[in-house]
């Protein structure tokens, strides 16, 4: 994107932790070796996230937050979101840098491959063989993927389950009472 003779590169990356945060910054300052500034935002986690953002330079609020609205606006997560600027030798204002970091970083997520995964949690399930039937229909209408299992004298399933979902779990096998339901995250 230009604005003014000045280019902004904007690019996002999936992380799962803040370690990468680091690597990524400093390898779009070497692709972007004429870049007088690479502006960051990021977030991590969904119940209680953690964010950062980073100006690198430029005027208090003018880059990183403007990046991070849009982190927000999209409603993402795990995901940093940097912009580098190449200074065109004109001025922009810090009302022109907060609306070029902004459409930067909407540029770069309307571009992205956004991966949406389920929150889940994970429950074990103990019960004898004649409750198989019964407790893998239970699993099936609830769509719960079976991670392991183990089948000796009894049986051991160890499943993942929607969050959203997980309140009712264990509900679900009270009519069996034979089935142990333990949740392990």
């Amino acid at each position: 994107m230009k604005e003014k003779k000045s280019k902004f590169y904007g690019q996002a990356f999936p992380i799962q932790n803040e370690n990468e945060v680091k690597p990524i910054i400093a390898g779009l300052k070497k692709k972007y070796h004429t870049a007088g500034h690479v502006c960051y935002a990021w977030q991590l986690g969904t119940e209680l996230p953690r964010y950062r953002v980073n100006d690198d330079g430029e005027p208090n609020n003018s880059a990183g937050l403007p990046i991070y609205g849009q982190i927000q606006a999209f409603k993402l997560t795990n995901v940093i979101v940097a912009v580098a600027r190449i200074f065109g030798g004109t001025k922009l204002g810090v009302g022109g840098l907060i609306t070029a970091y902004r459409e930067g970083a909407k540029m770069a997520l309307e571009v992205a491959t956004i991966i949406e995964k389920r929150i889940e949690d994970t429950f074990e399930l103990s019960f004898g063989y004649p409750e198989m039937n019964k407790v893998m229909r239970v699993l099936k209408q609830r769509k719960c993927e079976i991670i392991s299992q183990q089948m000796l004298t009894g049986c051991t399933l160890i499943v993942s389950v929607r969050k959203s979902e997980s309140e009712n779990f264990e509900g679900a096998f009270d009519a069996l009472y034979t089935v142990a339901v333990k949740k392990v995250s």
